[in-house]
């Protein structure tokens, strides 16, 4: 086991803790409060676990996901120009053009939760169908 072993055993466990989250909350925990509490109550422990999640997010998954990307690109020898070559730069520039819109969107999210409903839940089903999309193009990523 090397020092980069971990770092992106850090990077893969934040991914998995963040995606495997956001599956949680939209498969198991949301529906359960849909149907055993009452609409204003409903609403309240939605909005509850989505900003806990999102003080998650804030304070663990990004700082992690950055530095540890961060860092096994640099490892790596990942530069600007190479994110548009074939092969790991441009598959790893495509993993971090979905990253970005994925962030933008749950932001937007959590923007829209107590305004728009509708609007918000919308935006929750494309940030859990982009992070499901960084991981499948993640594994794409070349091993060396």
């Amino acid at each position: 086991m090397t020092w980069w072993s971990a770092i992106r055993f850090f990077h893969v466990t934040a991914a998995a803790l963040w995606v495997g989250g956001q599956l949680t909350i939209s498969l198991v925990l949301l529906p359960l409060a849909r149907r055993m509490l009452a609409g204003e109550q409903c609403a309240q422990v939605a909005r509850e676990v989505g900003r806990r999640f999102g003080i998650f997010t804030g304070a663990v998954f990004l700082p992690v996901q950055i530095s540890t990307g961060v860092a096994m690109a640099w490892h790596k020898g990942v530069t600007w120009a190479s994110l548009v070559q074939p092969g790991y730069g441009r598959i790893l520039g495509a993993k971090l053009l979905l990253f970005g819109a994925v962030i933008a969107v749950a932001g937007v999210h959590g923007w829209a939760s107590s305004r728009h409903p509708s609007f918000a839940r919308a935006m929750a089903i494309a940030s859990l169908i982009g992070s499901v999309g960084i991981v499948l193009v993640a594994t794409a990523l070349p091993s060396t």
